[in-house]
């Protein structure tokens, strides 16, 4: 199917993974260097493009003048395995794939496109343990990262305790949803986790401690068919007008 914008590519050979990723960016149809943008840096990039619709979402919600002028960066993985060595926080790879996005992502994607070089115009997002890579990445770094997408995010005591322990989690804006039927999630080695009640878990931490905070439970389980559903929704209430 045809796009309304347009799709580029950038190499970013980064020193803290020690591999060159390559970051797809799609910038909506009225892409201009005239005008000031938003950034969305996206995990599980190509599934976000090819699974969740992602551009096809993006040029709806700008042709309705639904959202602010919003630039997707869609960074992806090798596989299985790399991904759970790069999001997952027991992994020692963890700590320097959040040093790529703050230390190497942001100042291309600052010095490629226009954007307003501002944390409340800087947003990540991801499924799953994407999800939650994205907001331990803005825990970290609240002065760079104001907003984040988390569709069915992994949560552990490490996430709890940085949510704790992150007083600028306050001024963020997070969307988060959980499906109903995530009691029994296949995780990557095939063990069998519970997705749900640890997210009712930090839902009820994240309720006292964000101002700007949504959280949805939705009909469905660990699987892209919910998230996609639900990727306008996300889209909007983040970047709506």
């Amino acid at each position: 199917m045809a796009r309304d914008g347009s799709m580029v590519e950038r190499e970013i050979e980064s020193e803290y993974m020690n591999e060159t990723f390559t970051i797809n960016i799609y910038r909506p149809e009225n892409y201009s260097t005239l005008y000031k943008y938003h950034l969305c840096i996206v995990q599980d990039g190509d599934d976000y493009y090819q699974l969740g619709r992602l551009a096809r979402v993006s040029d709806k919600l700008h042709k309705e003048g639904k959202i602010e002028n919003t630039i997707f960066c869609g960074i992806h993985y090798k596989d299985r395995d790399d991904r759970w060595h790069k999001y997952h926080p027991e992994s020692e790879k963890q700590e320097d794939y959040i040093k790529f996005l703050r230390f190497e992502v942001v100042p291309v994607l600052d010095k490629e496109l226009p954007s307003y070089h501002v944390k409340s115009c800087r947003a990540l997002m991801g499924d799953s343990l994407g999800g939650t890579v994205s907001l331990m990445t803005a825990l970290k770094y609240p002065n760079t990262f104001g907003k984040v997408i988390m569709q069915s995010p992994y949560y552990d005591e490490r996430v709890e305790r940085l949510i704790k322990e992150t007083d600028e989690i306050e001024t963020m804006s997070i969307y988060h949803t959980i499906g109903l039927d995530e009691e029994e999630v296949e995780t990557t080695y095939g063990d069998i986790d519970d997705f749900l009640n640890p997210n009712r878990e930090m839902n009820n931490l994240l309720e006292e401690r964000v101002s700007d905070y949504t959280y949805k439970e939705l009909e469905g389980k660990h699987t892209w068919k919910q998230w996609q559903k639900d990727l306008p929704n996300a889209i909007e209430n983040i970047f709506g007008k």
